[in-house]
């Protein structure tokens, strides 16, 4: 079973107004979030304050990263009606910035790069002057995919780096530590104004000197934006949680990061990659 969670990492269950509406136009519009498939404790408050990370191409992944609980296996078809809908309810919501992300789609020729243009154009389209984060996979290395992403008018693209080099066998496999820095490199490559943002859990095993290799590793590579959270063990199917680090040490991280020259640091038990990720960019 799950390892029991400290004081600091427990959070207020949802359930207030904001959040039962949210849940019901999503659930409308046959939408998903990435908020409810992987369990993030935030989303009571995030939802609170009417915003979600949209999850689109589908809620089934062709990976099988060890600390995900998205479902595995062969996905369905696209539906062509998600960019839009995605747009409506963002309106609805009167949002000034959206994350969206997605699952991997290996099965698809471009991994799914044009259903995120689409996306990103109904959005821009219905909500003008918005601000749009993609939170993208790797697209398996596929340069002219990424290129389709960082052409569609966002402001911050988004690749999780997730754990430190030595854990990449454990953690994700299927993915290469190498090949996620090659995607933020490149990406800030082929737009200089554009924002890159990354992030990484802690309490899977890895050290504090591989912490501080990981962060100058992304700094390296020009990412602005940097958050790290501690892993929580979703389920019994997941990797187990090996440490829970405390609140000194994550302010320990923001400062350290900080000193490297990042942009901005969000760092805490509780962080994920959208949290707060409108004050990111502020």
């Amino acid at each position: 079973m799950p390892r029991r969670h400290p004081d600091w990492i427990k959070v207020k269950a949802p359930g207030d107004a904001n959040y039962l509406r949210l849940k019901r136009i999503l659930r409308e519009k046959n939408l998903h979030t990435v908020c409810e498939e992987a369990r993030c404790p935030n989303i009571g408050e995030c939802w609170g304050n009417k915003t979600a990370t949209f999850l689109i191409l589908g809620d089934t992944c062709t990976r099988g990263c060890r600390f995900c609980t998205i479902d595995k296996g062969k996905p369905l078809a696209l539906d062509p009606e998600e960019p839009r809908n995605v747009a409506v309810v963002v309106k609805d919501l009167g949002l000034d910035h959206i994350v969206v992300t997605s699952v991997n789609r290996d099965d698809l020729p471009d991994g799914g790069a044009g259903h995120f243009a689409k996306t990103v154009f109904w959005i821009k389209n219905l909500n003008p002057g918005i601000r749009v984060e993609l939170l993208i996979p790797d697209f398996a290395g596929n340069l002219t995919a990424l290129k389709t992403i960082v052409n569609s008018g966002i402001e911050i693209l988004n690749h999780n780096i997730e754990t430190v080099p030595r854990l990449y066998g454990k953690v994700r496999p299927g993915h290469t530590y190498e090949g996620s820095l090659g995607i933020l490199r490149e990406a800030k490559k082929m737009r200089g104004d554009m924002l890159t943002k990354s992030g990484f859990m802690v309490g899977v095993g890895e050290t504090g000197d591989e912490v501080m290799t990981t962060l100058r590793d992304l700094r390296e590579h020009e990412v602005d934006i940097v958050t790290i959270g501690q892993y929580l063990q979703p389920s019994n199917r997941q990797l187990r949680v090996e440490r829970y680090l405390g609140p000194e040490e994550f302010k320990a991280f923001k400062t350290a990061g900080e000193k490297l020259g990042f942009r901005h640091v969000e760092s805490g038990p509780l962080v994920r990659s959208s949290y707060h990720a409108w004050s990111h960019v502020s």
